[in-house]
């Protein structure tokens, strides 16, 4: 598989690189779904133009990687549903979007995962995990009260493109998340647990939900009744993150609770 990017998302892929030699998986666009800038959105239409065109040239499958989060599914008519109507409420949402349109009115052979939040090791640090760790760490941190992220470990993500790459899965736009909301206050007490550090915290309210189905995902790709998603997923999910970042094995960590 080659990879477009050099990323967080792009260096986990290659671990199964040396797989799927059809295929081209672009990880090069924006992280952050609050961005919010034209001239970087235009670049990554620029090169996704360009990747496609190459592999349309070479009969290859194209894998772009969308966004599950809020600002694709956050309106509240939207079902959370591949198929189902989505009204993306910011700039990040509707470029996602659009690209989607764009590769599927390419005519290539194509993949499109939208994704929950991912965590993991070297992510960048305006990712959601690595500025709530940092927060916690500086004893201080202002909680959404309200708010929910859907979080996935980026391995677990890597195993189940592998899985559908592996049979063949096309033409599809596929859901790949823990199926979870997870309260962002959860997290935090969570961390705090874990890091054990006082913590001052200040709240604003912030009501944020949205459901994602796992429908097609679990249909798709039956591993994914292995890896354990579900209400609990989220803390074996933050505990890695904290023992892969602070080299403290995950048993030496204190219990959850």
């Amino acid at each position: 598989m080659d990879v477009i990017g050099r990323g967080f998302l792009a260096t986990n892929l290659a671990r199964i690189a040396g797989k799927h030699h059809d295929v081209v998986a672009f990880a090069a666009g924006s992280s952050s779904t609050v961005a919010t800038s034209s001239d970087e959105f235009g670049r990554e239409t620029g090169i996704l133009h360009d990747a496609i065109g190459r592999c349309r040239a070479e009969g290859k499958m194209f894998v772009y990687f969308s966004t599950a989060s809020a600002a694709m599914y956050g309106s509240p008519d939207s079902p959370g549903t591949e198929d189902g109507p989505v009204y993306p409420g910011n700039a990040y949402g509707r470029h996602k979007l659009a690209m989607e349109a764009l590769i599927r009115a390419s005519g290539v052979a194509h993949l499109v995962l939208r994704l929950g939040h991912l965590v993991g090791p070297e992510q960048p640090p305006h990712q959601m995990m690595p500025t709530l760790v940092a927060q916690v760490r500086s004893g201080e941190i202002e909680v959404w009260r309200g708010a929910h992220r859907d979080l996935v470990d980026v391995l677990d993500v890597v195993r189940l493109l592998d899985a559908m790459l592996t049979v063949r899965v096309s033409d599809e736009v596929v859901n790949v998340a823990s199926g979870v909301p997870v309260p962002v206050e959860d997290v935090v007490a969570h961390l705090e647990n874990r890091l054990r550090v006082p913590l001052r915290k200040s709240y604003r309210d912030a009501f944020a939900r949205h459901d994602i189905s796992l429908a097609k995902l679990t249909r798709l790709a039956p591993v994914v009744r292995e890896l354990g998603f579900g209400p609990h997923y989220y803390r074996r999910v933050v505990d890695r993150y904290l023992s892969a970042t602070t080299g403290v094995p995950l048993e030496v960590l204190p219990s959850a609770g």
